[in-house]
């Protein structure tokens, strides 16, 4: 199977999930790759993307610009949710490959809004949804 290493210095993906009616939409989000290949982000828990990946866990990921212009082509993938001791090495890839923004912003600002922090893994995969719809 195939892992993320060509992302692991891209840094930032766009993360494209699919809405109930099948719209595609695309979130830049930050992407930490471990040794294994296998990347790592975060969200809240009441973002649109957390939503979208409770109804639809296969994605499509790019490497892409700070504001989500893609740079290379993209690969279906599969998000899963983590908890205990798999979110917890989530958070630590991130903070270690993003030491100020990941390591230390995000969770304060998660911390003073009150929001829910959640980790999702994505493994690449075959084509893990049909992909219907326009992008948004």
């Amino acid at each position: 199977m195939e892992n993320f290493d060509h992302l692991r210095r891209s840094g930032i993906v766009l993360l494209s999930t699919r809405r109930r009616d099948g719209r595609i939409v695309d979130t830049p989000v930050n992407l930490a790759v471990d040794v294994d290949g296998v990347g790592y982000f975060r969200t809240w828990s009441t973002a649109g993307k957390a939503k979208r990946l409770a109804n639809f866990p296969g994605v499509r990921v790019a490497p892409c610009s700070p504001t989500g212009r893609p740079k290379g082509s993209d690969q279906p993938a599969l998000a899963v949710r983590l908890s205990g001791a798999e979110a917890e090495h989530a958070r630590r890839q991130l903070a270690s490959r993003f030491p100020l923004l990941h390591g230390r912003l995000v969770p304060l600002i998660h911390r003073l809004t009150g929001r829910q922090t959640v980790y999702y893994r994505l493994v690449p995969a075959g084509e893990p949804t049909p992909w219907l719809g326009k992008r948004r």
